[in-house]
């Protein structure tokens, strides 16, 4: 079978299509193949494929398989699932041993597997598992009852999207930082107040823009990790979440401070797709290409060119 395999540490040059056997069944014991038809191109994989996690990932090293989301066709049955059921999912990369996503067939615990409805195409179902599972999480972890404000950074990203969408579902007030221009998607996906703040503006900005706040808020979600700016937007004993564990801000005025890590989660991946199919939960795929352009997609999402999930047709 064709993957795409990452051939050493660097840029998206060391993306190379390459040929390994297909994975047969009972292969590892407990997972099913999966055909996939559609993967997505996540900002991890490049972090991955620059070295930039490569303390992180001990005696992992390239040649190894990039991707995380996927949607494709069972070839095994799963529970709940026969053989032929088009699903969709992520796989928890770190815990693969470099078997991502880039590739023609993956082994894949049945927990990360969701059918997905006829209405909703697998270009939509791959770019929907890891961030919309992620930033569900994400607002799940805030734990703020209904009708508290929460602010949420990067809300024009994938992640952030979905946790403005997560949140308002929620019965949250969002204040969303955003790019100027996107004040008006973000206000129809439910924000009450848009805040723009230019891509990659440093801290100094941010918090003057914070200052337009007419009140603290009781939570943050900081998909933008952004990170210690923050905390003057927040109340005391508030509750702050953040994106990442590498821009935790410390915790003071008894604020509660901690990192979501989407983890796989079947029963919400499920209710989200079938929100997708009835227009209830919105997703944006910003390009679509074929599996041996991968290094080209690296590209295109480095250097930020449409907003919205790259996903590769496999």
């Amino acid at each position: 079978m064709r993957v795409v395999e990452v051939t050493a540490y660097g840029g998206p040059e060391v993306l190379r299509i390459a040929r390994r056997p297909e994975p047969e069944p009972g292969d590892v014991p407990g997972r099913v193949r999966v055909r996939l038809k559609a993967a997505s191109v996540n900002q991890e994989d490049l972090k991955i494929r620059s070295g930039a996690r490569a303390d992180a990932l001990d005696a992992l090293a390239p040649p190894f398989v990039l991707g995380s989301d996927f949607a494709g066709t069972l070839l095994d049955p799963a529970p709940g699932m026969p053989a032929g059921t088009r699903v969709a999912g992520f796989v928890p990369w770190m815990e693969t041993g470099g078997h991502g996503t880039y590739a023609e067939i993956i082994l894949a615990e049945p927990e990360w597997l969701a059918p997905i409805p006829d209405d909703v195409d697998y270009t939509a179902a791959a770019s929907l598992p890891l961030s919309s599972v992620t930033a569900r999480q994400a607002v799940d972890q805030l734990g703020l009852p209904s009708g508290s404000t929460v602010l949420i950074t990067g809300a024009s990203g994938v992640v952030g999207r979905f946790a403005v969408q997560h949140a308002v579902a929620d019965g949250l007030r969002v204040i969303a930082l955003g790019l100027p221009g996107d004040e008006y998607e973000l206000g129809v996906l439910g924000a009450a107040h848009v805040m723009p703040v230019p891509r990659g503006a440093p801290p100094a900005v941010v918090t003057g823009v914070l200052t337009s706040l007419p009140e603290r808020v009781d939570g943050i979600f900081d998909a933008a990790l952004i990170g210690a700016p923050l905390l003057s937007a927040l109340k005391d004993d508030g509750v702050f979440v953040s994106a990442s564990q590498e821009r935790m801000p410390g915790a003071e005025r008894g604020i509660s401070v901690s990192a979501v890590r989407g983890r796989p989660d079947q029963a919400r991946l499920k209710e989200m797709l079938e929100q997708v199919a009835a227009r209830k939960l919105m997703t944006r795929v910003a390009d679509v290409m074929p599996m041996e352009e991968a290094a080209e997609a690296h590209r295109r999402v480095e250097a930020g060119h449409r907003p919205g999930r790259l996903v590769l047709l496999i």
